[in-house]
């Protein structure tokens, strides 16, 4: 079974100049500081063969957090944006049968960002977008980027939310337990969060044909859905939903398994949303190739849909 892998990161340490220094609050032992950052910015000498020794037939490539969410200046983010993608987009030149790309965007600047997507996919052939979270503290449901969800969906290419942008809030249950913050437990509930804002905010009856990428089995999501339903039915609503909020995951909202390496998880997450609802993804390097695909491997689903999951529902969606 070949696999395709749709949140695989990589840094362009030039980048980091260019950019604001910012406060590392996740607490990582030197030795994993050091393999990722061996690993994030290379593509030939531990990348591919990593990908060869375990079947992966594609990684789409997208920028690691922070990414263009760190820049606070909307004119240096529109400016590193195009830097980033056309360094992504010389990187699959190289390997175009290895690597494809989602774009990332000076959200700085609604206006530029959709500009950017319209380059980075109609003349880089770029398969979508990835954003990091909020930009500076405003979220996707923000009136100001209603132009770019009327470009995605014209495009016909997916946005992928992603966690990872400089924290705006001191949550107090954190503090004192930097262990929370990050991947741990903060950047579900808050990649989370923004997802559900954008579905009662009404983004997805608005834009019927978007597409929304959620990595780490939905942030969790799927498996609130019921509850999700039956507390909307007890809210007092201004403007009321098209639908039930649980019946845009799988439609409008789509899920990985980017660092759920759990099989039962994964048998989970399609049992709840559905076959042609869930991706496969690495999270590489932040997590361990073999023990991703052995998370579908193992898995107790009749192999169609393993095949699904491998690879046949990111060709569909992604258009490969």
């Amino acid at each position: 079974m070949t696999y395709i892998a749709l949140e695989e990161a990589f840094i362009i340490p030039e980048l980091f100049s260019r950019q604001p220094s910012s406060p590392q609050k996740i607490q990582v032992s030197d030795q994993y500081v050091k393999d990722w950052g061996r690993r994030l910015g290379d593509f030939e000498e531990h990348r591919l063969p990593d990908m060869d020794a375990h079947g992966i037939d594609i990684q789409i490539l997208s920028l690691s957090v922070p990414g263009i969410q760190a820049d606070t200046d909307a004119g240096a983010a529109v400016d590193n944006a195009q830097f980033a993608n056309d360094f992504l987009a010389q990187t699959i030149a190289r390997h175009p049968t290895r690597f494809r790309g989602f774009a990332a965007l000076p959200l700085q600047d609604p206006a530029a960002a959709v500009t950017e997507l319209q380059r980075c996919v109609e003349q880089l052939g770029f398969k979508g977008a990835l954003v990091n979270d909020h930009t500076q503290g405003r979220y996707l449901d923000d009136p100001a980027y209603e132009e770019l969800w009327s470009a995605l969906e014209e495009l016909r290419v997916p946005l992928y939310l992603h966690p990872g942008s400089l924290p705006c809030d001191d949550w107090r249950v954190m503090r004192g337990r930097p262990e929370m913050y990050g991947a741990s437990w903060s950047w579900q509930a808050e990649t989370g969060g923004h997802a559900m804002r954008l579905i009662y905010a009404g983004v997805f009856d608005r834009h019927p044909a978007a597409t929304l990428i959620l990595g780490h089995l939905g942030e969790f999501l799927p498996f609130q859905r019921s509850r999700i339903d039956s507390r909307y039915r007890s809210l007092r609503v201004d403007e009321p939903l098209q639908r039930m909020p649980s019946q845009y995951f799988g439609s409008n909202i789509l899920i990985t398994t980017s660092g759920v390496l759990a099989p039962e998880a994964v048998q989970a997450a399609v049992l709840t949303i559905g076959a042609d609802a869930v991706m496969f993804a690495v999270d590489y390097p932040y997590e361990v190739t073999a023990d991703a695909v052995a998370s579908i491997e193992k898995a107790d689903l009749p192999s169609q849909v393993k095949e699904k999951v491998a690879h046949l529902n990111a060709r569909r969606v992604l258009r490969i």
